[in-house]
């Protein structure tokens, strides 16, 4: 089944919820020390590792979007660039955390408060490799939230040989349905044979399958979306009564998180992209936040970090102006970091051309 080929060059909902779900993520991380914060509000909050799940389902997503057409047709020279690419946008400002958090550990050796349980001299290769969470390290350490990161470059790698295997334009649309069913039950019950009951239990080791799972699922999601963007109505409350209906049975406790939450967020995935408008989403500020969230999302744990080092003398509730002052922080740093840090390497690292010398004639034939 051909989808239309026309697509907007960018979902400004998708772009604008990114950035929400890194922040989420952000108040997930200092919930502890929030003085004050109980009943629903910490409850949501700590429920923030599951922004995670949005991430990898996004990311199949927009790949599939952006890519499928190009690498289908393209042979290697377009598998080549395309990795080239997704190095240029994920490894450089992750390299650059990652040494910022190096300078933290050694101030902290130097002050003889090094932890090698959190910075682990010995794991540092891998981190910087990105390949930590493809069962390298023991548990999550140095930049922890890079460990989302590093389970997406390892789907990137799949991404060319998903292409090969299946043109979801060729799927019927109940065929791609049961596929994203299929795929987010095998999760969940891969999971729940290794003792996993929640989705924050899968970081690390499991995250490989977590990610794998989501993201290909996430392609199918895209699919539908070429097929019913031009009369979303429809779509639109199936997938606003799956969400209703995934959530309810979740909170009343008859369906477990690693069951209830992909599917419920895959829903929602398809009703953010099926509003082209966008409503409030689309709105310059919130977009400003998608724009700068991977650097949000990448800073935010390191800062925490050493802000509690400088500014919080014990442990316990920190006082509602400095958390004021560390999310300002974090949201002025999220934009340095995308302008002169992220965008600028991404734009000299796309640059870089690679071309085969020619081979020098023997002499003999000179």
């Amino acid at each position: 089944m051909a989808e239309p080929s026309a697509a907007p060059a960018e979902l400004r909902a998708l772009t604008a919820a990114r950035g929400l779900a890194a922040w989420w993520v952000v108040l997930y991380h200092i919930r502890d020390s929030i003085g004050g914060l109980d009943g629903w509000p910490m409850a949501v909050l700590a429920r923030g590792y599951l922004a995670v799940d949005f991430f990898f389902l996004l990311s199949g997503f927009v790949l599939w979007l952006s890519y499928a057409e190009r690498l289908r047709g393209g042979g290697w020279p377009a598998v080549a660039s395309f990795l080239h690419r997704r190095f240029a946008r994920i490894w450089p400002l992750h390299a650059f955390v990652l040494t910022g958090g190096v300078m933290l550990a050694l101030l902290l050796a130097a002050t003889g408060r090094h932890d090698p349980v959190e910075f682990p001299f010995t794991e540092l290769p891998w981190h910087y490799l990105l390949v930590q969470s493809w069962g390298m390290e023991g548990a999550l350490a140095w930049n922890k939230p890079a460990w989302s990161i590093s389970v997406e470059s390892a789907a990137y790698l799949a991404f060319p040989l998903l292409i090969l295997s299946i043109d979801w334009r060729r799927v019927p649309t109940p065929a791609v349905i049961a596929a994203i069913v299929a795929l987010l039950v095998l999760l969940a019950t891969t999971l729940a044979a290794r003792d996993a009951d929640t989705l924050n239990q899968t970081s690390g080791r499991l995250g490989l399958l977590r990610c794998m799972f989501e993201f290909a699922a996430g392609t199918a999601v895209c699919a539908l979306w070429l097929r019913w963007r031009a009369r979303p109505r429809a779509a639109t409350i199936a997938s606003l009564g799956v969400m209703a209906m995934l959530g309810a049975l979740w909170a009343a406790g008859a369906l477990p998180e690693i069951l209830a939450v992909p599917p419920m967020f895959a829903a929602l995935l398809l009703v953010l992209a099926l509003s082209h408008r966008g409503g409030v989403l689309a709105s310059a500020p919130l977009h400003w936040l998608g724009e700068v969230s991977y650097a949000t999302y990448l800073a935010h744990y390191l800062m925490w970090k050493a802000f509690k080092l400088a500014f919080v003398a014990a442990p316990g509730a920190v006082a509602w102006p400095l958390i004021a002052l560390y999310l300002l922080m974090v949201l002025v740093a999220s934009g340095a970091l995308y302008r002169w840090v992220e965008r600028p390497a991404q734009k000299r690292i796309n640059a870089w051309r690679f071309s085969r010398r020619r081979p020098r004639p023997s002499p003999a034939l000179r």
